[in-house]
């Protein structure tokens, strides 16, 4: 699965591939219906067979056929639909069929994360994927002391996982080489260059070596994810299977007017009538405000837990563990901190405070309805919030419909915001939205 030279007749062909030959497709596989049409190794086949995988997403379907080949791939899915095993699949099956010796401070793969929670999530499903072969994986990220992963990287490695921060890092510090990089995976790239990260990466990228295949995966296609991806990909396969920005299929979507002083009675109310066993995700704008919301659930008999950037590693997987048992019903996030929760579980996201960048709707509200299930995100609007919707709305090209049938409903301020809405509000109904996502100015992220 390296760069070639590629033929003119045909778009999904490779020929005189440089370095290790990759497959040649017949063309009944390049739309497999089943992981078994897919050509993979088999211990990569007894591992979804034994997780019960047997039909592929689309994004998994129309990719991986492309990556066994060799080709480069822009892949675009909405979040939750599979995008990691899109890359991890053909990854590991390259690997397993044609071995290289590990070699100090050097890894064959590298998947570039822009939080510790996504790389984590990736981790986890190498392991859970490679879990009958022989390969290693490590991961490199902020917020943890760095010697476990200077050791991890001591012998070397086959597939890095890293954040750009912490991974260049310790590439100063002379514990990384990246010389020996034969597949490069970028994911979530919007969110990478949201965070500030282009600068990174383009520092990452120019360390690897020109013969490799490179893989961007992301949520959503702006023109400069599309301008990175000229920059770095070669003769991209380009995969899009819900367009742009478009907000998850079997999410119910509803936002509430809500007087200010009123915005967190409603949201005691709202969690107080969950169903038992039914796991919700609020999304705060900021860390501080997150904690305080967190200990205003507890005060009110609702266990909940703040996940940030201001907590530890450690803190942070413990929350996420406990979350994800269900021990822990209400998890209080940020946008960046929340980015990689795979929770399948999730029944309804709240929106209190509304993203200051619109693209951020699209990711939250990809927290719930995820692996096929249906779920709700409820969004609150204050009179302070107005242009913040309004932007959303223009975002995915949909209006929101408006629940109404809540103690809390602010009927001025609804008839405020519809009287200067563009479109009449869509009934009732679970949204399938879309549109072109619009670049707001980044501001710098830690490094994570």
């Amino acid at each position: 699965m390296s760069d070639s030279t590629r033929s003119d007749q045909t778009k999904h062909i490779i020929v005189n591939a440089a370095g290790p030959q990759p497959m040649v497709l017949p063309h009944h596989i390049m739309t497999p219906k089943t992981f078994a049409d897919i050509p993979l190794a088999a211990p990569i086949q007894r591992a979804l067979s034994e997780r019960n995988y047997e039909i592929p997403s689309p994004i998994q379907a129309q990719s991986i056929p492309f990556l066994l080949e060799g080709r480069d791939l822009l892949g675009c899915a909405q979040t939750g639909t599979g995008k990691t095993a899109a890359f991890s699949l053909p990854i590991l099956h390259a690997l397993h069929t044609r071995p290289g010796k590990r070699r100090p401070k050097q890894a064959r793969v590298l998947v570039l994360t822009p939080t510790r929670e996504l790389a984590t999530q990736v981790g986890k499903s190498l392991e859970a994927y490679g879990t009958h072969l022989d390969t290693r994986h490590a991961l490199v990220f902020g917020g943890v002391g760095q010697r476990p992963q200077v050791q991890s990287m001591r012998k070397g490695t086959d597939v890095l996982v890293a954040c750009p921060g912490r991974l260049l890092d310790l590439i100063e510090q002379g514990y990384v080489d990246l010389s020996a990089v034969e597949f490069f995976v970028l994911d979530e790239v919007d969110r990478m260059l949201d965070m500030g990260f282009l600068k990174d990466v383009n520092r990452i990228v120019s360390m690897l070596p020109s013969k490799r295949q490179s893989l961007f995966f992301s949520a959503t296609l702006a023109p400069s994810i599309v301008e990175l991806a000229h920059n770095i990909l070669r003769d991209p396969e380009t995969v899009t299977i819900a367009p742009e920005t478009t907000t998850a299929e079997k999410v119910e979507q509803t936002v509430r007017f809500v007087k200010r002083d009123h915005k967190r009675l409603m949201l005691v109310d709202t969690l107080k009538s969950q169903p038992k066993g039914e796991l919700t995700i609020v999304f705060g704008r900021t860390k501080y405000g997150c904690d305080k919301l967190s200990r205003l659930l507890n005060k009110n008999g609702i266990t909940s837990e703040a996940i940030h950037g201001n907590r530890s590693q450690p803190q942070r997987d413990k929350t996420l563990d406990r979350f994800r048992s269900g021990k822990l019903p209400v998890l209080v996030a940020t946008d960046v901190a929340a980015r990689g929760v795979d929770v399948k579980a999730v029944t309804l996201v709240i929106n209190f405070d509304l993203p200051k960048e619109p693209e951020a709707y699209v990711h939250r509200i990809g927290r719930t309805g995820r692996a096929g299930e249906t779920g709700h995100a409820v969004t609150y609007c204050t009179e302070d919030e107005m242009k913040e919707l309004r932007a959303v709305e223009k975002q995915i090209k949909q209006s929101i419909p408006v629940d109404t049938d809540h103690e809390w409903h602010a009927p001025d301020l609804a008839a405020d915001y519809q009287n200067r809405r563009p479109t009449q509000p869509a009934k009732k109904k679970t949204a399938s939205g879309t549109g072109n996502r619009r670049r707001r100015r980044r501001r710098p992220a830690s490094r994570s």
